[in-house]
């Protein structure tokens, strides 16, 4: 298969879809992988390095699309890549449609067939290739909020972990997946008093027993997610519905209702969010203040460390675009149910229910 990694255009993006030695592996298997010149900069792969592991570099983003059968990428495409996708071309990356209309239709549009990295689900429930920037979500949320609570960045002037003789700083974190697990370890090394909600008795059980009973666990619902929300100096919303619109839990009454300087970071923020008040922002213009809360709702917020992230993002990818390329879409997704769960659009088709159900969009059943 003729495989094609573009360069990222999304504001601020430095990730790139395949590391070189992703990239050898592909070309071992018996493809042809072709990178766009710079791809790799972001993070300080030059393109010999792609040369040496058996890559061809094709100068424009045009090239990359005209020339190749299989797109690896790492954030949804922009308007100028949808307008460049055609019915033969299969999209392998994260495509996040249940918060994007014009995406969706984008994409249905262009007839071809989107594979989405965060709907790829094995039997035990888990989304393995949306962990790794789980993962890297959750442990920035809580960095940048703590760095936000600094007076110089507008914040209340609190040191989460506090010192001696003073209060620790409140952390509120709502949703306990992998991202607010993550964001709950770094609260909790940070030294901060930490609150977790969540929806699923079990988990709250699992996070008691992980932590010792060093945090407060609380059942979600709006009571206790009023109350904490409140009495927090950072709020961290992590709430996901794999492929759905992620749910307004923080009302914008809530909000009104923090002191001044208080912070909220919305890691769900490109499921549509679980905070009413917060929109996507960019890492070049990451927040905004709404009833003097600062506002963090970063859409890709693992670009900001792009290496770590991108090196994460290839220990999980590869293994899917492996067996799209050496079986073909249809076959390796009859033979891996995980991978046939990815598959959003096929032919043009919208095949994933949520998706349809969020945006009245016509669902139809995946047949391959």
């Amino acid at each position: 298969m003729k495989i094609g990694i573009p360069k990222e255009i999304k504001v601020s993006e430095n990730r790139v879809g395949m590391v070189p030695s992703g990239v050898q592996q592909l070309v071992h298997d018996g493809n042809e992988v072709y990178v766009q010149s710079g791809a790799g900069m972001g993070i300080g792969l030059a393109d010999e390095i792609y040369i040496k592991v058996g890559a061809k570099i094709l100068p424009t983003l045009e090239d990359i699309f005209a020339t190749t059968d299989m797109i690896i990428k790492v954030k949804e495409p922009q308007p100028v890549e949808i307008a460049l996708l055609r019915p033969h071309h299969i999209l392998y990356t994260y495509l996040h449609l249940a918060a994007d209309l014009n995406l969706t239709k984008g994409l249905m549009e262009s007839g071809a067939t989107c594979v989405a990295y965060e709907t790829i689900q094995v039997e035990d429930g888990s989304l393995p290739l949306l962990i790794p920037m789980s993962e890297v979500a959750g442990r920035m949320g809580t960095q940048v909020g703590a760095t936000y609570l600094q007076n110089d960045k507008g914040g209340k002037g609190i040191l989460l972990g506090g010192v001696p003789g003073v209060p620790r700083g409140k952390v509120t974190v709502i949703g306990c997946g992998i991202a607010g697990t993550n964001a709950i370890k770094m609260a909790m090394g940070l030294g901060a008093s930490v609150t977790a909600i969540d929806i699923s008795g079990k988990r709250l059980a699992q996070l008691d027993d992980l932590f010792e009973s060093r945090i407060t666990t609380l059942f979600s619902n709006m009571g206790n997610i009023e109350k904490s929300v409140i009495e927090s100096d950072l709020v961290i919303g992590a709430v996901l519905i794999p492929g759905a619109k992620a749910p307004k839990l923080v009302t914008k009454e809530m909000i009104a209702k923090m002191q001044p300087g208080s912070v909220v970071v919305d890691i769900a923020i490109d499921q549509g969010g679980s905070i009413e008040t917060c929109k996507p922002t960019t890492h070049e213009n990451p927040t905004f203040v709404v009833d003097g809360v600062i506002h963090y709702s970063v859409a890709n917020i693992p670009g900001a460390v792009a290496k770590t992230s991108t090196y994460a993002l290839t220990n999980a990818t590869l293994k899917y675009a492996r067996l799209i390329s050496i079986k073909g879409i249809d076959q390796a997704a009859k033979d891996d149910t995980a991978l046939l769960k990815g598959i959003n659009i096929y032919k043009g088709d919208l095949v994933y229910e949520a998706v349809a159900r969020d945006h009245n969009l016509p669902f139809s059943d995946l047949k391959l």
